[in-house]
């Protein structure tokens, strides 16, 4: 089987389509199913690419990253044993190569600790936008946030999709990977944990910090076109 990754001009294109279960699927790439093999590529080389970047210093460097993935991925099939789903198995095979290429551009991360003073701790929200002792209900939010928003309802908008992306490149290492994975790549919150190697907790605050942020920028862009 031959990898050709095909990229448009905005970067990996998303899937429209539903992949099979994983047997099915699993069957069709270690039988040379080209097609599969194309769909499964639409699916995740978009979450891939941006989860990748979490860990190396460029753009080009991460899609050398998802590329030299796919190509583990097709000399490992036969080593697939089901005992994650396939798609967790796959980027766990991404995220150990982008690991490896880190650490030689020396970018490495600690993604088993949490240390306190890291990005990590401190507030989620400027207090500023809570009620402060004076106020009818203090502690509560001046102006509720909206609702956080799907992918697929802010990937309707270029522009806020835009926003979106800016935001993620600049977020830290780690909380960029998580929500990578969670809101971009749709992966369950236990999957990320097998995935990065972290602890359910550390998931969380990650998740919650990350969208926190996301969030905040989003208010402060929709305010300023409105």
């Amino acid at each position: 089987m031959t990898v050709t990754l095909f990229r448009s001009r905005r970067g990996y294109a998303r899937a429209v389509t539903k992949l099979p279960p994983d047997d099915e699927l699993v069957a069709a790439l270690r039988a040379g199913d080209g097609a599969a093999f194309a769909k499964v590529l639409d699916a995740w080389s978009s979450s891939m690419l941006r989860l990748a970047r979490s860990f190396v210093s460029t753009h080009a460097t991460a899609e050398e990253v998802v590329q030299d993935t796919w190509l583990a991925v097709v000399k490992g099939l036969a080593a697939f044993e089901g005992r994650s789903s396939f798609k967790t198995w796959v980027y766990r095979i991404l995220v150990n190569t982008a690991k490896k290429r880190g650490a030689h551009e020396k970018r490495s991360v600690p993604w088993t600790s949490l240390l306190p003073g890291d990005e990590d701790h401190g507030p989620t929200v400027d207090p500023s936008r809570f009620q402060g002792p004076g106020g009818a209900y203090p502690g509560h939010w001046r102006e509720a946030p909206e609702p956080w928003a799907s992918p697929e309802r802010t990937a309707l908008a270029l522009e806020i999709r835009e926003v979106i992306t800016g935001v993620l490149d600049e977020l830290p290492a780690r909380q960029r990977a998580v929500i990578s994975l969670r809101d971009v790549g749709d992966h369950t919150a236990e999957e990320v944990c097998e995935i990065l190697q972290i602890s359910a907790a550390n998931q969380r605050v990650l998740l919650h910090r990350a969208r926190a942020v996301v969030r905040e920028r989003l208010a402060g862009y929709l305010g300023a076109a409105g």
